[in-house]
């Protein structure tokens, strides 16, 4: 290819991005156009962020100041997030967008260990896998003395571990030590009886109005103690991962972060390369993500190059370790020379719809109009529809349906769907949210049963799929039986149910009845009943031969 034609194809993208950019309505422009120093974008649902972030490369890189496209960062929390970026930016710069350095933060942390392996000492570190993590909890548990808040006898003796993953994988991404685990429960029980939720709003029992209600403090105490407990055994656990040479996504950002701390050449070299720093979702970054930013920016001190684009009412993974503080902290931290930028202007939704969210949200007041405050700076959040083609449709008006338990809303969804399906609609234009899968557990189970079509993604726990799960039933009925004869009775009972075996339930209650009424001279245990085909035969059980081949 000659240099006619690179620069006619040059002249094509450049003309794609310019028409672009004069769609761009005002705000959106200023965004693109503000290139240097600090900028924080509010952008609503539905306003163009990923399109004012393209667009602001795509900006940076033509009107000739002194960057590449590999002195461009652009990180975002998902892989979604910066494949839709890679693909945006190609429409507007073409193929040297691939030069581009677009990153989730975890793939970035990724890049920087694989290219300098001499600051990370993990070459034959490995990812751990759900069995691995799992059998390390196990062995944690296992090894915890007898009287320990987290010890279960008897039960589910497991049932913590779930608990300890979700913990340590937020003391990862947060970048949390025990000790200030500790220190922040402390003073959070001391503070406990100053708290309006524990003083009593009228006499009962006991209590008078105006008392502190020491059981309940007592209560929060308990449950406060059990996560001090917890959080110390998060070095053993580290210890466990380190000796298995195993890693987890979170322990890159952290092993970076420590690189950068002690070794300034290593980050000097990257503070040198991305002269250009672009975040999206930053309402969702946890601690140490944030940590990994603020390394990246803190050489050029309040003249930084950093774009954030964040929207605190967008915050859904609040639950993970995303905070709205990192918002407010980054505003204040930059406050002398940062660009505050709101987009108002919605092209997704009418006008109804908007509103409707408004009314919802309105009523928090955690958001960034109430936390960020400075004369003659005001933060206007009103979405406006703004999308011509939308606001031309006659749009339903958004209906709040209330109802008088879970139950009853689980089932009227369910009709809903059945009524659309039996009138032949396209159930794949129709949609079910919700922020927890375990809510949807019972839709999907009506659904499955009235036989209406539907498609759930979610991931899945390899230990929680009922055929897996029946299979380790089996190991450990198995294992109690072969330690001591007739241990893992219990465990056959929940055996005899699993559906792949088709034992009609009333028969296992027939036998459960039958076992139990036997004289003390006979022996009560399942498995010898089981396995006597004359002494079933005289039950008059529907699935007697089912239970006879598992016998």
């Amino acid at each position: 290819m000659n240099s006619s034609e690179i620069k006619k194809i040059k002249n094509e993208y450049d003309s794609k991005f310019h028409s672009a950019y004069q769609l761009l309505n005002e705000q959106q422009k200023l965004a693109v156009d503000t290139i240097e120093g600090p900028v924080l974008v509010v952008a609503g649902p539905g306003t163009g962020k990923t399109q004012i972030i393209a667009a602001r490369i795509a900006n940076i890189l033509s009107i000739g100041v002194d960057a590449k496209p590999h002195n461009i960062l652009c990180l975002t929390y998902t892989d979604a997030g910066a494949i839709a970026m890679r693909k945006r930016l190609l429409e507007f710069i073409g193929p040297i967008a691939h030069k581009v350095n677009i990153y989730t933060f975890h793939a970035f942390c990724n890049d920087v260990i694989q290219h300098h392996p001499q600051f990370f000492l993990k070459r034959e570190s490995e990812p751990v896998s759900d069995l691995e993590l799992a059998a390390i909890y196990h062995e944690l548990i296992d090894e915890l003395p007898e009287g320990h808040s987290l010890r279960r006898l008897k039960g589910e003796i497991y049932f913590e571990a779930k608990r300890l993953k979700s913990l340590f994988s937020l003391m990862k991404k947060e970048d949390w030590s025990a000790e200030k685990i500790i220190e922040a429960v402390d003073k959070h029980i001391a503070e406990l009886p100053l708290m309006d939720e524990f003083i009593c709003k009228r006499a009962s029992g006991i209590y008078k109005k105006g008392d502190v209600r020491t059981d309940k403090i007592q209560e929060e105490v308990e449950k406060f103690n059990l996560l001090k407990d917890a959080a110390v055994l998060f070095e053993k656990f580290d210890a466990k991962m380190k000796a298995r040479a195993r890693y987890d996504y979170d322990d890159m950002i952290l092993w970076v972060i420590k690189a950068f701390k002690e070794n300034e050449l290593l980050l000097l070299e990257y503070q040198e390369r991305f002269q250009y720093v672009l975040v999206d979702e930053f309402q969702d970054t946890s601690g140490s993500q944030k940590e990994i930013l603020e390394l990246l920016i803190s050489y050029w001190g309040q003249d930084a190059n950093v774009f954030i684009v964040g929207d605190d009412d967008q915050s859904i993974y609040e639950f993970q370790g995303a905070r709205l503080d990192n918002i407010v902290n980054f505003y204040e931290q930059f406050e002398e020379s940062i660009k505050p930028i709101v987009l108002t202007n919605n092209y997704r939704s009418t006008q109804k719809i908007l509103d409707a969210s408004k009314a919802t949200i309105d009523k928090n007041k955690q958001r960034l109009i109430h936390l960020i405050k400075k004369e003659g700076l005001v933060l206007d959040k009103n979405l406006v529809a703004s999308n011509p083609k939308i606001i031309s449709q006659e749009a339903p008006t958004p209906k709040v349906v209330e109802y008088y338990n879970s139950f009853h809303e689980e089932a009227d969804i369910v009709l809903q769907l059945e009524k659309l399906h039996q009138a032949g609609h396209n159930l794949s234009e129709v949609a079910v949210l919700y922020s927890q899968h375990k809510q949807a557990a019972n839709i999907i189970k009506l659904l499955e049963k009235k036989g209406i079509p539907y498609n759930v993604k979610k991931r899945e726990d390899l230990l929680k799929i009922p055929l897996v799960n029946y299979f380790i039933n089996v190991l450990e009925y198995l294992q109690e039986e072969s330690s001591k004869a007739f241990s893992g009775e219990e465990i056959l009972f929940h055996l005899m149910h699993y559906p792949g075996l088709q034992i009609n339930p009333i028969d296992i209650a027939l036998l459960s009845y039958h076992v139990s009424q036997k004289p003390r001279t006979e022996k009560k245990q399942w498995r010898l009943s089981l396995d006597n085909a004359l002494e079933l035969s005289t039950l008059n059980l529907s699935s007697q031969n089912k239970i006879i081949q598992l016998g």
